[in-house]
């Protein structure tokens, strides 16, 4: 199996505890894995190392030439090239694709540049679906973030900055966030990727109120019911496993690793991953669930951590993935939701699954 290096500037930043990072906007880092996680025994073997390596083949290939990712070409369902874009950005990011490294580079490179241009001038990006528009924004501000963090680049952080002030002027009194900015109601799967979003932006350096953060924990927290589970709004119940996947992740991402109500989510998510590879399974929001789910499981580590992985990922993943000469990808029939989508989105989601164990993106880091 190949040995993957990291990429030459991650070797350069000083590895801090993301506790500590959240304190202060200073340097980014990857950070080190906590002994409380166990120890991490997960590795990308072969058979998967080429499947990861066929997918980032397909997504490449399914570039437009603007620089941003539709659906697919066969199915150039184009509702959310910001959100698509960022999703395919994460997953070439995961396997320490830059701007200027590594062998992806030229796409990442122009995707980085379709990001960019899509900001305008009120901090908002150029999304062709504005109803749901606060999923899109979340998501690029993460990419953004990200790959400022790694370069330092400063036709990035300008940018940066306006998206990240329109994120903490849309919270709302609540302290989420839904469909559009300073919505006066707010939802867990909305306000997640926004936490997630301002965390890897002050991680990179860029201001970020602390109380903004704390008032988007508080309002994850209120979305917690008596099963372990999290639900869509504060104060509703019926617990699920994307939302209860995306909560736990968030969680962490903002320090709070040993929180009680992780440990119990994560039971929660578990309990329907276990169940993964049983004929006729199926979940709700299947990819958009197991982003979170993974990631969130990742930074448990340990042998939870293995149990996701070679569940999800090994077993269910490898069983469904179509490879065709040299190209490896995943039909939107995976997953009812994504129906229409494309297989873009399943793919870039997958992919970056997959390559969790590689540990190059910071953002992913304990």
């Amino acid at each position: 199996m190949k040995v993957r290096h990291p990429p030459g500037g991650c070797r350069l930043f000083v590895a801090l505890l993301l506790g500590l990072l959240l304190i202060l906007p200073l340097p980014y880092g990857r950070a080190q894995v906590s002994e409380t996680s166990g120890a991490d025994t997960v590795k990308v073997d072969r058979q998967t190392e080429v499947v990861i390596d066929g997918a980032l083949k397909y997504l490449a290939s399914q570039q437009l030439p603007d620089g941003s990712w539709s659906g697919d070409k066969s199915h150039p369902n184009n509702s959310w090239p910001v959100a698509m874009t960022a999703y395919v950005m994460m997953a070439f990011l995961a396997n320490g694709n830059l701007p200027e490294e590594g062998p992806y580079a030229k796409q990442v490179k122009k995707g980085l540049q379709f990001l960019l241009s899509a900001v305008q001038p009120d901090g908002m990006f150029r999304e062709n679906d504005q109803y749901h528009y606060m999923y899109s924004h979340g998501l690029a501000t993460m990419v953004l973030a990200e790959v400022y963090g790694e370069t330092q680049d400063p036709a990035i952080r300008t940018k940066l900055q306006h998206v990240v002030l329109l994120i903490i002027h849309g919270q709302n009194p609540e302290g989420g966030w839904r469909y559009q900015p300073g919505s006066r109601d707010a939802d867990i799967s909305v306000t997640v990727p926004q936490t997630v979003a301002l965390c890897a932006a002050k991680r990179a350096g860029i201001a970020v109120p602390q109380n903004v953060i704390d008032k988007a924990v508080a309002y994850i927290k209120r979305c917690r019911t008596p099963e372990g589970g999290f639900a869509y709004m504060a104060g509703q119940p019926g617990p699920g496993f994307a939302r209860t996947s995306a909560a736990i992740y968030a969680l962490q991402i903002t320090g709070l690793y040993n929180d009680p109500m992780v440990g119990d989510g994560s039971k929660f998510v578990m309990a329907t991953v276990s169940q993964c590879n049983e004929p006729g399974w199926h979940t709700e929001w299947l990819t958009y669930g197991n982003y979170y789910a993974a990631v969130a499981h990742y930074l448990i580590g340990g042998n939870v951590w293995k149990t996701y992985y070679d569940t999800f990922g090994r077993h269910y993943l490898m069983s469904h993935v179509t490879t065709e000469g040299g190209m490896s990808h995943w039909s939107d029939s995976i997953d009812p939701n994504a129906h229409d989508v494309g297989s873009n989105w399943c793919t870039a989601v997958f992919t970056t699954i997959l390559s969790l164990p590689y540990g190059y993106v910071p953002l992913y880091q304990r």
